[in-house]
């Protein structure tokens, strides 16, 4: 029989896990509320075809934020959850990848916009949207990953909230002063990001003496280019779908493909709570997935909560259609069509992250690759072959399902394979660093 002082310790340690959790979970729901609020205020600020532009072009900003740093702020999480007392070391090497980052990343925003954005965006209110993307809100995510990292998961959720919230107060500024015009609502929403940044980094980042130590950081690239290049998978794969449905449906059919989207994306937020615990326990207990029945438990759950959230979502809107607005009215009919969309698109992300707590960020992006281009030509085809709404709306549950069918069993196979290759020790299982991992 186990003694009491072993059970004490794992009650303690849930307690501890749910308290934590319940730290995000509420930082997700302020953050849900404030986001709802500012994307009403947006969404009817703008037209619908405004509207389009601008979430695709902010879809453009958060997959060049992924080469900004090179990926640098994965091992300034890794050494906030391991080592905060070199916290200050590493930032000095997150600033530096971050400025030599900055030219390609110029570069690469300059092809997004001739290729997507010419003729459609106004040069300004483009440049706009993607520094308040990359320099603005990355940062800010930088501190709540680092506060993350030392557990400090209140301080995270708060400066998520409190950021959310500026947002939306310019949101509400520009419906109430703005002229109405996309140039406007970029600068208004550039005002609000930098905003953030600077308060967050003055209050919340850690207090440490910057020091330069360029021997530590060159054994970290490979792991950060690495997850770097997941990353802008990840968001490439993600955020494609908006810059496909521009270039064949225009402005207004991406307004409305946007306002769904970000419908959906709403429910992403919790499971993303859940996502940031999950990968802190693979990171100190590798075992954790080691059984089928938890992990179609969690996937279950994932899929479950991701339903719910757009099936409240869609069924208020079925009763009150202009309950979010005029422009989000248009809209209203076709939020419960593609109701599996959140369940499937969730569930990749959720196991991207399982890939990168287990460390396999080689086999992350080529997964997260793999899925991107399996994903731009399914949308390619169905927008040509259907011209209704409805039906090529509808069409992308069928999407999605296969993106997740691709993705589960290449995560799950990774994880599997790296299992066989971990060699048991006493208390766990020690990891057997493989090439290329």
């Amino acid at each position: 029989m186990l003694p009491r002082s072993y059970w004490t310790e794992r009650l303690k340690e849930n307690l501890d896990l749910l308290r934590d959790y319940a730290s995000l979970l509420a930082g997700s729901a302020g953050r849900l509320v404030l986001s709802l609020a500012y994307f009403v205020s947006v969404a009817n600020g703008l037209s619908v075809g405004d509207f389009g532009l601008f979430a695709t072009a902010s879809a453009t900003g958060i997959v060049l934020s992924r080469i900004a740093g090179f990926g640098f702020v994965s091992p300034l999480y890794r050494t906030a959850t391991r080592r905060p007392r070199l916290i200050g070391t590493y930032t000095a090497g997150f600033l530096a990848a971050l400025i030599v980052s900055l030219p390609v990343v110029a570069v690469a925003a300059v092809g997004f916009f001739l290729f997507f954005f010419e003729g459609e965006m106004a040069p300004a209110a483009f440049a706009a949207v993607i520094v308040a993307e990359v320099l603005c809100w990355r940062s800010l995510e930088v501190v709540v990953i680092v506060n993350n990292g030392m557990g400090r998961f209140f301080t995270g959720a708060v400066i998520v909230v409190a950021g959310s919230g500026v947002r939306a107060l310019a949101a509400l500024a520009f419906v109430s002063f703005g002229d109405g015009s996309l140039v406007s609502w970029a600068l208004f929403y550039l005002g609000a990001n930098a905003a953030a940044m600077l308060g967050c980094l003055a209050f919340c980042y850690p207090r440490q003496r910057l020091r330069w130590r360029p021997d530590l950081y060159l054994g970290r690239m490979r792991d950060s280019l690495a997850v770097a290049g997941a990353e802008i998978v990840f968001y490439l794969q993600s955020e494609l779908d908006k810059l496909l449905v521009l270039s064949f449906g225009g402005p207004h059919t991406a307004g409305i493909y946007a306002i769904l989207m970000r419908l959906i994306d709403l429910t992403a937020l919790p499971v993303r709570s859940f996502n940031t615990m999950i990968v802190q326990k693979l990171m100190k207990a590798p075992g954790l997935l080691a059984t089928w029945r938890i992990r179609w438990g969690i996937e279950a759950g994932v899929a479950l909560v991701s339903v719910a959230g757009l099936a409240f979502l869609g069924g208020v809107l079925h009763f009150f259609p202009r309950a979010l607005g005029g422009n989000v009215a248009d809209a209203a009919p076709l939020v419960l069509i593609p109701l599996l969309v959140p369940a499937f698109r969730n569930l990749v992300e959720y196991e991207g992250e399982l890939l990168y707590g287990r460390g396999k960020t080689a086999t992350r992006a080529a997964i997260m690759a793999t899925v991107g281009l399996v994903k731009a030509g399914l949308l390619i085809v169905l927008l040509r072959r259907f011209e209704d709404e409805s039906a090529w709306i509808a069409g992308l549950n069928g999407i999605f399902l296969v993106l997740w069918l691709l993705s589960a069993a290449a995560c799950y196979t990774a994880l599997d394979r790296g299992a066989a290759r971990r060699r048991p020790v006493r208390g766990g299982f020690s990891e057997v660093p493989q090439p290329g991992e």
